[in-house]
């Protein structure tokens, strides 16, 4: 079972990622946004992360660019969503950190099949 941390701002969103990860199998970790984020990966070890772009505090680039910079987080898995029409820049900017972005609104099932092929990716690599 993997767990995985998800990060947004927007309650429902939030709700609704956990939802579909949890019934495919995925033990769930929210935050609500990106600095929660940092403490709860302070507080415990997760296998991949879901974060939005646009959030309080924190937001998605920023965390990246963090977890990015911790020991456990060089070769974590990092899906980012994002609604900005800048989609094309993020990717850009994330690229060289191996960072998946999918655009809001996504399809929950590709969703699931892109955290699939990075959880696989990670434990054959």
């Amino acid at each position: 079972m993997a767990r995985t941390l998800v990060v947004d701002d927007d309650p429902h969103m939030l709700r609704v990622l956990s939802m579909w990860l949890t019934r495919n199998g995925h033990q769930v970790v929210e935050a609500h946004n990106g600095a929660e984020a940092q403490r709860r990966l302070d507080e415990a070890t997760v296998d991949l992360i879901i974060s939005d772009v646009n959030m309080p505090e924190i937001n998605g680039l920023e965390l990246v660019n963090w977890v990015r910079e911790q020991e456990f987080g060089k070769e974590l898995p990092i899906v980012v969503l994002s609604s900005r029409c800048d989609q094309e820049l993020i990717g850009a900017k994330l690229k060289t950190h191996g960072v998946r972005v999918l655009p809001k609104p996504f399809s929950p099932s590709r969703l699931m099949v892109e955290v699939d092929r990075l959880l696989a990716a990670q434990t054959t690599g």
